[in-house]
């Protein structure tokens, strides 16, 4: 591990000098040192705390800051197999592995293109293996679990989301189509990406809902799973995953329905609720940059390039006043724990499932995510660059985030942001 620390912050250091260089930052010495050591610290504390080398998988939030403790909060192979507390996993850190996974797959695709480091290539397949393992421990052929218990390496909770399938596929797609796979992980990516576009086709029909169900074959009962007649910012992701697979396959079974959803899928993301959250952002800006890029036809790719920006300027709205709130919060606050969620004072039904509640933390949880989504959502339109603002912004959150006190997954989003930064500078220089 301290190989691998080093080798990080030689390549940080080399790609924020390339980066403020090329913007022109006056006074770089001491401050490109400082943000050298942060983004380091940052990736570094990611690997170390929140992956779970077992499974290959990531966990929400850290319970403790001491070594080999920071995921005793985890679901027991026991309790999940017993589906406790919630059949998603609902606030017991494994509810979002998969979304991790996914974005960590996009992560490294772009810090790849900036740095040509050849360590992301063991990296970027571990987290495959992680992808893959949530796709095919429980044999259900398309299902993607959100995350595998450590414990025993194959239990998991048998409600997913579409949020989980949205970041997982735009991941593998991403990673496919990269260098950093090599043709073996590619054929594996294809098959897998085929056999949750197969799960789509047997299960999102109308008389079942539009719903790709649990991993039980059974309904899910909070909607979550629908796909079609959604809400704007969900409307896309149906047609990304069969044009995914197709990308994948060459396939003309998902081209086809591909093509068939995509026009209202188009017409339907153009009016999202302004004040969506900054995850549903993210996730719409996913399905649409996938689709962006493979789309052939002009007119269609301009309308999705304008919804994209729109997107984007929402987003950076929303950056503003996030950046806000957490300039109001001590680092004392922001560097709390979460909980064991066994002993919340505070559960709620959702939908039938128990849903044990975080307490103040969640607040310092969000704030974390939401305020490195926002700031990655506007630099995922093509051919967008950092504004001064932009850039302001997102320099300041990683120079003065103490990444070595900070217990939410959201700090990934924080490299992504950064990352991305440095590949749009690159392709614009």
């Amino acid at each position: 591990m301290r190989r691998r620390k080093a080798h990080w912050y030689s390549s940080f250091a080399l790609a924020l000098c390339w980066l403020h260089a090329l913007q022109g930052v006056a006074n770089g010495g001491e401050q490109l040192q400082q943000l050298s050591r942060q983004v380091a610290a940052a990736q570094q504390v990611f690997w170390a705390r929140f992956y779970q080398e077992r499974t290959g998988t990531f966990a929400d939030y850290l319970s403790s800051y001491a070594p080999g403790k920071e995921l005793a909060h985890l679901p027991t192979a026991e309790e999940v197999s017993r589906q406790y507390p919630n059949p998603c996993g609902y606030g017991t850190g494994m509810e979002d592995g998969l979304i991790l996974g996914g974005a960590m797959l996009s992560l490294l695709v772009d810090q790849y293109a900036v740095t040509q480091d050849r360590s992301l290539h063991d990296q970027a397949k571990s987290v495959f293996e992680g992808i893959q393992k949530c796709a095919t421990v429980h044999g259900v052929p398309g299902f993607l679990a959100r995350n595998v218990c450590a414990e025993d390496q194959r239990s998991v909770y048998i409600n997913s989301s579409r949020d989980q399938y949205t970041h997982a596929v735009h991941g593998l797609w991403r990673y496919y189509r990269s260098p950093l796979a090599d043709e073996s992980t590619k054929q594996s990516i294809a098959n897998q990406l085929a056999a949750v576009a197969d799960r789509m086709i047997e299960f999102v029909r109308p008389e079942n809902g539009y719903d790709f169900c649990r991993a039980d074959g059974e309904r899910c009962p909070l909607g979550i799973c629908r796909m079609w007649n959604v809400q704007p910012h969900e409307a896309a992701r149906l047609p990304m995953i069969y044009a995914a697979a197709w990308d994948a396959t060459g396939d003309e079974t998902y081209r086809a329905l591909w093509r068939k959803y995509l026009p209202d899928a188009v017409v339907q993301s153009a009016n999202p609720d302004r004040n969506m959250p900054a995850y549903a952002m993210l996730q719409m800006q996913c399905s649409l940059e996938l689709l962006y890029e493979l789309e052939p036809d002009e007119n269609q790719k301009q309308k999705l390039l304008q919804i994209m920006q729109s997107v984007a300027e929402l987003a950076d709205r929303r950056a503003i006043r996030i950046s806000g709130q957490l300039a109001s919060k001590s680092d004392e606050e922001m560097s709390m724990l979460g909980p064991d969620w066994r002993a919340a004072k505070v559960w709620i039904n959702q939908g039938g499932y128990l849903n044990p509640q975080w307490g103040p933390y969640r607040e310092i949880w969000s704030l974390t995510r939401e305020v490195g989504e926002a700031a990655l959502v506007p630099l995922m339109v093509k051919g967008s660059d950092l504004t001064d603002a932009q850039r302001d912004r997102l320099q300041t959150l990683i120079a003065e985030t103490n990444y070595l006190h900070r217990s939410s997954c959201g700090i990934v989003y924080h490299l992504a942001a950064y990352w991305k930064a440095l590949f749009r500078a690159q392709v614009s220089e």
